[in-house]
């Protein structure tokens, strides 16, 4: 059963207007978003009528999308909660009224959010509320992939138990050295894989911290204090795992791995994420292009051009992007190949584009390799990628995989070769078109470093693949809005600017209406305003044609560029500050 909660009554409640900006972003937030969406959503997983109230769906929710703003834990964000009028004012809670048990969050994460399904509904939320900010959305797409390190690692729950208390200890010897000899002495090395003496010594060294209130007064050791007490209570719950069971290693290069999760995202031009799929850590990158594509299409954005990177540019890809009309925009790369052996898995054997190297089923990176064959261009050569053995041995896939008792090596052989399909790609590569486009590319990588550095992607907060799906879906959430809200302050700056605002641009005089279609103007003329604005201004010009069209949607005012036989171009310099913000 849901509390349900009405409108707040309060004698306190004028102390919002008071304290709290209009421009703050969580009034904002509040602003842009009608939240009870989330007990629609949430509603089947309640019971009518039974038990206790639980508090209402929406509530708790925003108390993750809390967490994931301001990278806080449990106890942080409800703690925060307690002082910060913010918070509360996001919350709907009444200035005086008391914050939830931090316990809370664990159950609804547990009981209300297993549904797989609930990242894709809050992705596709985020994009009707961009829709209906008058935010329209480009119909090209950009992906690519991120990595998460588990939160656990390769290490069980209870090294992670000990490292999250080591940590915590060193915050407290740097304010008191003489703790150093009041500390709980740790359990033996050879005894340290016993569970009971481990979570004693967490528990002393905890109780001792938490009994000197002038150490709890430094912020990092209570965050700290915080995060092992949190820790104390997941591993306590989860006796049984000793390391996240569904994240993977993956590989970054040939030298550097990760062990943990890949999530594969699709972004607009306008920098919103239309789509995502979460996998293990040692999944290839293209084998996800056309779930991203069909979610984006779901999410009713009609998808003309994929760009990515020489990951998607293997065959199924642009078989699908050929049977769809979609313009795929990806180098093409070794995975213009097939191996030649036939076995169970053997499709499943994918490249790392940035390594260079193969990567079979269970996750392990071949260790070199060799060509060999004819050089003659019209043949194809054949390609030898060497495994270490030794990880053979002791592969659960093994038996599928084509191995031998004894084998002293372990190759996987690839017919290099270039299809009609691929030759036709390749020759697509050469357009300008082409190039344009792939000039979009580079935006992926700053939202990928926005999701890690701003928002605390780049460890897993929960374990398991479902825990790992919750995480993107409230920050990929979390970013989307924040986004709307940036493009939302963009657009109304550039409607005041350019109602009083002549471009002179370098072509003949043509007027551009609400639907941006040129009248009256040849194809060499288009060129020549291309190729201006693009001297002129250092960025391409189908950014422009994207930031004048949502404008023009968002305030139905109509702009005419005024274009002249001239050889100056004249543009507000405030228009081009805004129009950088708006691309960069």
């Amino acid at each position: 059963m849901i509390k349900q909660e009405g409108m707040i009554l309060s004698p306190y409640i004028d102390l919002y207007d008071i304290i709290i900006p209009e421009d703050h972003e969580l009034r904002q937030l509040n602003e842009l978003v009608d939240f009870s969406f989330v007990d629609d959503l949430l509603k089947h997983t309640y019971t009518s009528g039974n038990g206790r109230p639980g508090y209402r769906p929406q509530v708790m929710f925003k108390y993750l999308m809390l967490k994931r703003m301001y990278e806080l834990s449990d106890r942080d964000v409800v703690e925060r909660t307690r002082t910060d009028m913010a918070f509360k004012y996001f919350l709907g809670l009444a200035p005086e009224e008391d914050v939830i048990e931090f316990s809370s969050l664990t159950k609804f994460r547990k009981l209300r959010l297993k549904d797989e399904s609930v990242m894709d509904a809050l992705i596709s939320k985020s994009v009707q509320i961009a829709a209906e900010n008058g935010i329209k959305l480009s119909k090209t797409i950009i992906v690519d992939s991120t990595h998460t390190e588990a939160r656990y690692g390769t290490k069980s729950a209870r090294e992670y138990l000990l490292e999250v208390c080591k940590n915590l200890r060193k915050k407290v010897y740097s304010v008191n050295e003489e703790y150093v000899k009041q500390m709980p002495k740790k359990p033996d090395n050879n005894r340290i894989g016993l569970y009971e003496e481990v979570v004693d010594y967490c528990e002393r060294v905890y109780r001792l911290v938490d009994d000197d209130e002038s150490l709890k007064a430094y912020k990092n050791i209570q965050e700290n204090m915080n995060l092992l007490r949190e820790t104390l209570d997941d591993v306590n719950e989860e006796l049984t795992y000793s390391k996240d069971s569904d994240a993977k290693t993956g590989h970054k290069t040939a030298d550097t791995e990760f062990f943990g999760y890949k999530t594969h995202i699709a972004m607009t031009p306008e920098r919103i994420i239309t789509a995502a799929a979460v996998t293990s850590g040692e999944k290839h990158d293209g084998k996800e292009l056309a779930s991203l594509a069909d979610k984006t299409e779901a999410n009713g954005i009609d998808v003309d051009n994929i760009v990515g990177d020489g990951a998607y540019s293997e065959k199924e890809n642009i078989e699908y992007a050929n049977e769809n009309e979609i313009n795929l925009v990806s180098k093409l790369s070794k995975t213009v190949s097939s191996g030649n052996r036939k076995n169970a898995l053997d499709g499943e054997f994918s490249y790392n584009k940035d390594a260079k190297m193969y990567v079979c089923p269970a996750g392990h990176m071949a260790i070199h390799k060799s060509k060999t064959g004819a050089k003659n261009p019209n043949k194809p050569q054949r390609e030898s990628c060497f495994f270490d053995v030794k990880k053979c041995v002791q592969c659960p896939l093994r038996e599928k995989c084509g191995y031998k008792e004894n084998q002293k090596s372990k190759t996987y052989n690839i017919t290099v070769k270039m299809s009609k399909i691929h030759q036709d790609h390749q020759d697509r590569q050469q357009t300008e078109y082409y190039q344009e486009l792939a000039g979009e590319r580079y935006k992926i990588e700053a939202k990928n470093a926005e999701l890690k550095k701003e928002h605390g992607y780049a460890h897993t907060v929960y374990a398991g693949i479902n825990g790992m799906m919750l995480q993107a879906g409230v920050t990929i959430f979390v970013v989307n809005l924040k986004r709307i809200l940036k493009l939302n302050a963009l657009f109304k700056d550039l409607v005041d600017i350019c109602k009083n605002t002549i471009v002179i641009l370098t072509v003949s005089t043509v007027k551009i209406n609400r639907h941006w279609q040129f009248n009256d103007i040849s194809a060499y003329e288009w060129y020549l305003f291309q190729h201006r604005f693009h001297i002129c201004f250092r960025f391409p010009l189908s950014h422009v044609q994207c930031i004048f069209q949502l404008l023009l949607e968002y305030d139905p005012v109509q702009i005419s560029l005024q274009m002249s036989c001239t050889d100056s171009m004249l543009l507000s310099d405030q228009i081009l500050c805004l129009c950088m913000q708006f691309i960069y």
